[in-house]
Order: C-alpha cells, then structure tokens, then sequence
C-alpha cells in the first residue's frame, strides 16, 4: 500500500482496548447467523466499526436483491440509528443516486469508481484494493468535492466537521454490492494496518450478508413448506369438516411470514369468517383470492398489527406473496373437494332413500293387494249380518264397528296404493282455487270446533293444470290435516295459492309446535311419524311426497319448534294447458 502520509498508531482518547481482528469477525459472522432482524444486524456491525476503529460515524449503504439499505450510527448515543430500505419498485430515474446521498456528483463519482473498480492505485488516498482512506479531508485533490451541512440527507457524504474519511468496498460473491464509510473528525484517525483490517473485515461482512441471506431464505422457505405441509394434512383427514378445517388453516399463517409474532390472518368464505385469536384490523396486509367453481368465493389475509419496514411488497416478501397465493390456491382446491364430497354424499343419501321407497313400494302393493281380499269379506260379511233384524242390540253395534274398522282399513290400504302408485291416475284440467275451495269445505267446521281460524289467500287467474283432482285433493286434506293435529290448542291455519316461473303454488302455513330439523329430514319416509299409535300410520307425508312428485312437482317445508310450519306445494304448468285454457274462454 503506497502512502504519502504516515504517522504513528498511538491515539489519544481512544478508551478501552478494541477487539482484536479475530475475534470481531467471529462476532459478525455469529450476528449474521442469529436470524435478527436485518436493520439491528446492520446497526450491530456500524456499533462494531465503531468500537473497532474509534471513529465518530460509520454509515453502510448496499445493494442487494433490487432493494438498497442505507444505515447510519454515530458516537454520539443522542443521535438515533437510521436505517432506510429502498424496493426495486419505489426507486425511479430521478431519485438521487443510492451511493451519496446526490448533492456532490464528485463524490458521488468516487463512490461509483469505487464499486466498479475503477480506482488508481497509484494514488496516494487509494489502496492497492480500491479503499480510500485520509487522515485529512482537504488534502483530496478531487474537483467538485465539497463538504455538506445537511444532516437530513442519507446515504456516503462529507460531513463539514470531517477531517478522517475511510470508504470501503464491499464485496459478496465476487461482486462489489455496497460501501462502508468510516468518518472522524480527530485528523489521521486512521492507520495504514487498520485500513486494511477493515478491509478485510468489509470482506468478512459480505461473506456474512450473503450467508444471512441464504439463511434467511432457508428459514422462510422452511416456514413456507411446513405452512403448505400442515394445509396438506388437514386435507387429508376426511373426517374434518369444513368449518374446522379453515379454523386450523388460518392458525398455520402467520408463522409462515417474516414476523409472526406481530402477524396476523383471517379466511373469509361467502358469509364465513375464521380469525386467528389476535386478529384485528392490520396496519398493512395482503391478500389472496378464493375461487371456487370459476367464482370468487372469499379470500386469505395475512396482516401486521404493527408497522414493519418496507420490503418487496410493502413489508411483505416476494416469497410470502408467493406463499399465500399458493395457500389461497390449495384451500379452493379443497372448498371445492369438500362441496363435491357433500353433494356426492347428499346424491347417494337420496339414491338409498329413492331405493328404500321403491322396496317399501313394491312390499305395500303385495300387501295391499292380498289384505283387501280377506277385508273385503269381513266387510261384507258385517255388513250383511248387521241387516238380520233377529240380530240383537249389542251385536249390532258390535258389527258397526266391525264395518267401521274394515272401512279404516281399506282406506289405509289406498293410501298404500296410491304411495306404491298402483293406482291409474286421471289427468284433467284442475283450477287449483276451486279445489282449495271443495277441499276445505269439509275442514270449516272441524276448524271452527278446534278454535282454529281458517284463512284463505288465493290469487286470481291462476292457469289451469294437468293433473289427477282426487289425488291432489288427498294432498291438500292431508296437509290441512296434519296442520290442525300441530295445532290442539288453537292457532292459524292459512291456504294460499299464486304462480310463479311457470308453476301454480300451493302453501298451507299453521301456527302449531313446529318441528326440528332432525323431524323435518324424516317426515317423508313412510311409516315416519311423532303421533300416537293410534292417531297416525306414518304414511300421510309420504302419500303427499309420492302424489306431488308423480305429477312433476316438488313439495318444499319450513318449519322451527314453537314456530309452525309451511309446506309448499310447486306443480308445473304446461304450454298445452295454458293454450287449452284460452280455448276455453276464448
């Protein structure tokens, strides 16, 4: 190294002993690989320059990975650390040059030979590695470089009470990535040996930062892959639900970003919302979609309580940009596997129901077929024995009953006909108003007895439908009838009728107890019923469920304890009957 300017090592004011060479690399490459966060590594290393050389400021600028870092700590504990990140995205053309702070273009000439080694070795101020270093600022003969009174600025500058300057290139893999600045204001601060000692450490340093970064990298990808890892487990456990399983999902988030314990997450899906405990409104956050079958069905959110230094996405990582796009992908992926699961289990349930109803079917109409044989003898039989006027008082009544019960019987018998659709249906044209009208003819006086009001809500001009008028008469008695049972103490019983999306609607709506959920996905199954035994054959429901759907239409009911219930009836109108109807009025 050629010098011009010598002294001796011996300064004054120095305090304790500096550590040696060996030992403060040891310590910077411990702090690379204690995983601190990036702004207290780099406050550490300029605390480090300082106790190293005993100068008064020591500033670190670099480039890595399109963002800058710019760092500042002085002596003086009353001045605070500044640490600034500049992303790839924020820096435009006419922001001033990263290296100085762009108020002296000498310097920030320097500065550039410096990182692109365009230094003459031969001068007295350069080493033979391309460090500048003096013990007297004014003695650079450099045009142009001037001294600055702006302490806001940020970045390598000339400080007005600066008399020893040291800048350091920084190098990482072979490529100079930064400059470290080591400002004194006691004259030739600075020796030869200790220049170089610094340069090596320089070297030291960017050995650290590229390991940091590596480490860095390793953990978030870690992080990354146990987030995915554990998403990927609760998908495999087909016994999870789906509420549960986006309840353990939003708890694997924020540990897979930079700082989870600040961080944290929320899955929205349609009107659902799973939150992890310490979730409220982040300071900043991220977000991923949820598409579901081609939709937008909700989306991830990962979020910072505090505020955090900006990095590639404000103070998100690309990586973590990556990671809850790939989350909110995987989690579509199984909303929409769970729903099919959920559809494919509801098919199959209605399969094994529709096959229960066709044996149940095929049993009743044997049954039926070989009950009324025998019944309809012991039915006439009766009836001809209770016409012997030798026959006495109470073997008459005896046999009327006989009558009565083999007539109940032969109904019950029908009515298994007609779910087993044994019976030949005569499809004509009905006005559903009009047989409303005729069905609860019948009911008036009941409900009247009962305490029950009866109020009709039928729309005019309702079209006409194909349809077989007994049958659809057994499904409004039967509903009108299972309405008044729920209702022993009195209430409500409200018919009415309208048209919509080409179907005539039928509602019978009661005040009575209701019905649970479990009841409700029962009250169609034949021989289903919460009557007594002698109040009830389970089949009313049934027949009602068998006639509808025979006719193309659906039946539909709500319901809740306490709160009554409302079935609805939805019978197709066809062209044909509306034309027809027409004809006839035409």
């Amino acid at each position: 190294m050629k010098r011009e300017n010598t002294r001796s090592d011996s300064r004054s004011g120095r305090g304790a002993q500096p550590p040696n060479l060996r030992i403060l690399t040891s310590r910077i490459l411990e702090f690379a690989d204690s995983g601190i966060p990036r702004a207290q590594f780099f406050k550490e290393l300029a605390r480090m320059m300082i106790e190293f050389t005993g100068c008064d400021v020591a500033r670190l600028v670099l480039r890595d990975q399109g963002r800058a870092y710019r760092c500042e700590l002085t002596r003086d504990t009353s001045t605070p650390f500044r640490f600034d990140v500049v992303s790839g995205a924020d820096r435009k053309e006419e922001t001033p040059a990263i290296w100085s702070q762009g108020t002296a273009e000498a310097l920030e000439r320097l500065c550039c030979d410096i990182i692109d080694k365009q230094t003459d070795p031969s001068l007295p101020w350069f080493t033979a590695h391309g460090s500048l270093w003096t013990g007297d600022i004014d003695s650079l003969r450099l045009p142009g470089l001037r001294k600055s009174d702006d302490e806001s600025g940020f970045g390598i500058r000339i400080d007005r009470d600066c008399a020893s300057v040291a800048l350091i290139p920084i190098e990482a893999r072979n490529e100079r990535i930064g400059l470290l600045q080591l400002v004194s204001a006691t004259a030739d601060r600075f020796s030869e040996s200790e220049v170089e000692k610094c340069e090596q450490l320089a070297q030291t340093l960017g050995v650290a930062l590229a390991h940091r970064r590596l480490q860095l990298a390793l953990r978030e990808r870690v992080k990354e892959l146990t987030c995915l890892y554990g998403i990927a487990r609760l998908a495999a456990r087909p016994e999870i639900s789906m509420e549960r399983l986006l309840k353990e999902a939003v708890a694997l988030l924020p540990p897979g970003w930079l700082y989870p314990d600040s961080a944290c997450a929320r899955i929205v899906l349609g009107e659902r919302t799973f939150a992890t405990g310490n979730y409220r409104k982040a300071v900043q956050s991220m977000k991923a979609d949820l598409v579901v079958d081609g939709r937008e069905a909700g989306f991830v959110e990962v979020g910072y309580i505090w505020e955090k230094p900006t990095l590639d996405e404000g103070p998100f990582l690309t990586e973590e940009r990556n990671l809850i796009d790939t989350v909110a992908n995987e989690l579509s992926i199984i909303v929409e596997q769970k729903q099919a699961e959920a559809e494919r289990s509801q098919l199959e349930d209605q399969l094994r129901h529709a096959d229960r109803l066709a044996t149940i079917g095929q049993l009743g109409a044997g049954l039926a077929h070989e009950l009324n044989e025998p019944l309809a003898n012991i039915l006439g039989f009766a009836q001809l024995a209770a016409k012997d006027r030798s026959v006495a008082d109470q073997t008459r009544q005896d046999l009327e009953k006989i009558v009565a019960a083999s007539l109940h019987a032969r109904e019950v018998i029908a009515k298994l006909l007609v779910f087993a659709r044994q019976t030949t249906p005569e499809k004509t044209l009905v006005n559903i108003n009009r047989l409303v009208e005729d069905g609860l003819y019948f009911l008036q006086s009941r409900c009247k007895k009962a305490g029950i009001e009866l109020v009709r809500n039928l729309a005019a001009g309702l079209p006409e439908i194909t349809a077989d008028r007994p049958q659809l008469l057994q499904v409004l008695t039967n509903l009108a009838v299972n309405s008044l049972q729920a209702m022993p103490d009195g209430g409500v019983l409200t018919i009415s009728t309208d048209f919509v999306d080409n179907h005539v609607r039928l509602m019978v709506e009661d005040t009575g107890v209701g019905m649970s959920d479990e009841i409700m996905t029962n009250i169609f199954n034949p021989f289903f019923t919460t009557k007594d035994v002698d109040q009830g054959t389970g089949l009313g429901l049934s027949v009602v469920h068998g006639i509808v759907t025979a006719h193309g239409g659906t039946v539909d009911v709500e319901s809740a304890v306490g709160k009554g219930a409302k079935f609805t009836i939805r019978l197709p109108v066809e062209k044909t009957d509306i034309g027809k109807r027409e004809d006839r009025h035409a």
